[in-house]
């Protein structure tokens, strides 16, 4: 027989050898034994006396432990309540980026995540309506789609995102666990950082992810879900971008055959412009196309393209629709080159389109004396004996290659300048970032003491009975002059405004939890947290 003083304790009955005597359950409520009996003559007389001292330790009982069992009842319930707040109070809210890009997945996963510029609120909306997820964006670009999101909880949120992902793209779970790359808190800021300056970027300092980023708060505006942190985020982004780029310059300087190609002339021409340049660009194919454009960005408002056909040349006039493009023949490119000033060739032929024979008959009458050749074709186009005429000066793909090769180890090094940029700037997000932890507790504090003095004022002015309104208004004034010198001392070491006394980050997130701690109001900010959200998934 095993007995445990308020513990349940079974043995499994065994077959008694004999039939009359069988096995017998004791009710009692601290105790419930099942035991078998003695197989002899005095089990009945044992069994009424165990029957007796059980009700007897269940008396005693009841009268000892009532109480406590209700204190343990009621503890359980107020902890089974607070359980499912609790799950966010231990855990602070995660600021996290997953995406994948050009260095960790390949362009057929990365097109099926693709999200079009229209559809990024849309985006915003549908993962903000996401259980742990407060607020997010999302950036999409050839080379990376990005999702950024405030979550609740950071484990949960990952899910969440990631199966968000998957459901829009077809990408199973695991695939795009296999591609994707997740960055949390600071590393996330500063992954955005250095996204925005161009250094996260196949060319490096490439400006025109600055430009996307942009669109990404411009269109996040106004979003529900696209709220204060986030917001905040992409405009520090935005800021440390912009500092990049001028402090540094890392955008100057080619680092592409056909950007240096035009830099390259741009460079040789008397009074380095294209305003008043002759330029013929012979090819519209892909390299021939990357030329137009840079020489468009470059000022250039009026160029001849000599092609085989002209449907790609239309195509890139319809792109850029404030450049004058004049389309010639094949037929016709000695005759547009003896009136170009600079001439850019790019075409697939196995055979020199200019040999000497053919550059000395075109005649020179330009400001230099001699006409220029950039030569960005392999096989080349300009065969290597025009450079001995003195009315021509040529430049091919490995004159271009060691200019681009000597401007990427200049951009490697403003690169080296532009992470002490994002340093900086990412201290003073994290300063931001912490001030708005103390918001919520400031408002709650606040509304916390005017709650008791509303309560203490109406007390105390039912107490005084008829009283004028002069006498009403002294008594109302004393609590809200009291309330303010109370709140004075917290609210001085909660905020920050820039004054050279103002708490370090640390200190004040220290003070905020303390208050929080004092006047039980974490526990409300995070029921503020929950009930927005729940309204955002009502709509």
């Amino acid at each position: 027989m095993a007995v445990a003083f308020g513990f349940a304790t079974s043995i499994a009955p065994s077959t008694p050898s004999n039939p009359n005597l069988r096995p017998l359950v004791v009710s009692c409520p601290q105790l419930q034994t099942v035991y078998k009996p003695l197989n002899n003559g005095r089990a009945s007389a044992f069994n009424q006396s165990l029957r007796v001292r059980c009700e007897s330790v269940s008396q005693n009982l009841n009268t000892i432990d009532k109480e406590e069992l209700k204190r343990s009842s009621a503890m359980a319930l107020a902890q089974l309540k607070a359980s499912a707040i609790d799950r966010y109070t231990k855990e602070k809210s995660s600021l996290i980026v997953i995406g994948l890009n050009v260095h960790t997945a390949p362009v057929d996963v990365r097109e099926k995540l693709a999200i079009q510029e229209a559809q990024w609120p849309q985006a915003i909306r549908e993962l903000c309506a996401l259980n742990h997820i407060e607020e997010a964006a999302v950036l999409s670009t050839c080379n990376r789609m990005e999702v950024y999101v405030v979550a609740l909880s950071q484990h949960r949120g990952v899910k969440e995102v990631t199966e968000w992902m998957s459901k829009i793209s077809g990408v199973s779970v695991s695939e795009l666990c296999q591609h994707r790359f997740m960055l949390y808190n600071k590393d996330a800021t500063k992954h955005l950082f250095e996204v925005a300056s161009g250094l996260n970027s196949i060319v490096l300092g490439e400006g025109q992810i600055l430009a996307q980023v942009k669109q990404v708060k411009k269109l996040g505006q106004g979003v529900d879900g696209f709220n204060k942190k986030i917001g905040g985020l992409f405009e520090h982004a935005i800021i440390t971008g912009k500092r990049v780029r001028t402090e540094t310059n890392i955008s100057s300087g080619s680092v592409s055959v056909s950007s240096a190609a035009v830099e390259l002339a741009l460079m040789k021409l008397p009074e380095s412009s294209y305003a008043t340049t002759r330029v013929l660009v012979i090819g519209a194919g892909k390299m021939g196309k990357l030329v137009i454009k840079h020489l468009a960005a470059k000022g250039c408002k009026e160029m001849v393209v000599v092609n085989r056909t002209e449907e790609k040349v239309a195509v890139i006039r319809e792109e850029l629709k404030d450049i004058q493009i004049i389309y010639k023949p094949l037929s016709e490119m000695m005759a547009c080159a003896a009136e170009a000033d600079v001439i850019f060739t790019s075409t697939a032929s196995d055979t020199p389109l200019f040999l000497k024979e053919h550059a000395q008959t075109l005649p020179v009458d330009t400001e230099m004396g001699r006409r220029l050749f950039i030569d960005i074709s392999v096989p080349r186009n300009v065969g290597p004996c025009v450079s001995d005429l003195e009315t021509a000066e040529v430049y091919n793909v490995d004159d271009l290659k060691d200019i681009v090769a000597a401007n990427k180890e200049d951009r490697l090094r403003k690169a080296m300048e532009a992470q002490i940029i994002i340093s900086e700037e990412l201290q003073h997000f994290e300063a931001w970032k912490d001030s708005l932890e103390a918001v919520p507790t400031i408002k709650k504090l606040r509304a916390y003491l005017e709650r008791i003095r509303a309560s203490e004022l109406d007390k105390c002015l039912s107490k005084m009975g008829d009283i004028t309104d002069k006498q009403k208004k002294a008594i109302y004034d004393l609590s809200m002059g009291m309330m303010k010198k109370f709140l004075h001392g917290p609210m001085q070491h909660l905020r920050c405004d820039g004054r050279s006394d103002c708490q370090r980050p640390e200190e004040m997130l220290e003070i905020m939890h303390a208050v929080n701690r004092m006047f039980d109001l974490e526990t409300e900010i995070i029921l503020d947290t929950v009930r927005t959200k729940m309204e955002r998934i009502k709509k």
